[in-house]
């Protein structure tokens, strides 16, 4: 053996080499944390996260069933759009009655029309207009008045008191209050319940949940291409039932006639005096 040599040197550094790997091994290899008594701890349930996967998923499902609805009644009134290839849509809703009315004969506040049509939708018609800006009226209006809001695109929605109850007017309400060129009375004496007009087109109603109602707003909410004054307004703030109230009497032989005798031409647009 040469001289200063150490044969156990290598054995040595070999020895703690493979005390390190076992230990390494026995590391790898220890079981999972115990707890009390030895038993393995329970893993611990991310509820915070499963939480909010579950409130997601319910917001999802109240949303849907909430929209679905809305998509489907929007996708009913489909074929009630006027357009320039459907342009008088109300043709496809039953029971709709449609005359033709010449435009822009006016009478003046002291003057009554001597209707044809109970509501009126249509004919001579007072120069000024009832505010028709979603307006939701507790009380009757002159109808000559609101036969002109007729002519300038809206729809005008009358009720007879005496046949619907609250829940009823209610929810016509909800279909007039803050629409554009839209306006609704009661209308005592009314032969139906309840009546939607524009200009030449009118249809009855028994209930207030009647399809009907929202085909015939669809179709004919200024819809352009059946009434006479497109463009014109419906503003008119000063319009109250008590400026220009309703008379449940009927026409005296002083009454302008259908035919408009007695009327005159409209020339401009009026609002009531001090507008």
């Amino acid at each position: 053996m040469p001289s200063g040599s150490d044969s156990r040197g290598p054995k040595k550094n070999s020895g703690a080499k493979s005390a390190k790997a076992i230990k390494a091994a026995n590391q790898s290899s220890r079981p999972a944390k115990k707890g009390k008594g030895g038993v393995p701890a329970p893993r611990q349930i991310p509820w915070l996260s499963i939480g909010a996967g579950v409130a997601v998923l319910a917001l999802i499902a109240v949303l849907g069933i909430n929209l679905w609805p809305k998509v489907e009644e929007r996708q009913a009134l489909e074929p009630y759009k006027y357009s320039s290839e459907n342009k008088d849509p109300s043709d496809k809703i039953d029971g709709v009655l449609k005359i033709e009315y010449p435009a822009g004969q006016h009478v003046d506040s002291a003057q009554r029309v001597a209707y044809d049509q109970t509501p009126p939708f249509g004919g001579p018609h007072d120069a000024t207009w009832a505010n028709c800006t979603g307006t939701v009226y507790a009380d009757p209006i002159r109808t000559e008045n609101a036969v002109h809001s007729l002519e300038h695109g809206a729809i005008w929605i009358t009720y007879n008191p005496d046949l619907v109850d609250q829940d009823q007017i209610d929810s016509l309400a909800g279909r007039v209050n803050g629409k554009s060129y839209m306006l609704m009375s009661p209308f005592p004496g009314q032969s139906s319940p309840i009546s939607l007009q524009s200009w030449g087109h009118r249809v009855e109603i028994d209930k207030a949940d009647d399809d009907r109602i929202d085909q015939f707003i669809t179709a004919l909410n200024q819809n352009p291409n059946v009434y006479p004054e497109v463009g014109a307004s419906c503003t008119n703030p000063l319009f109250t039932p008590s400026t220009s109230p309703f008379d449940p009497t009927p026409p005296g032989p002083d009454a302008i006639q259908m035919d408009g005798a007695g009327a005159t031409a409209a020339t401009d647009e009026q609002i009531p005096a001090g507008g």
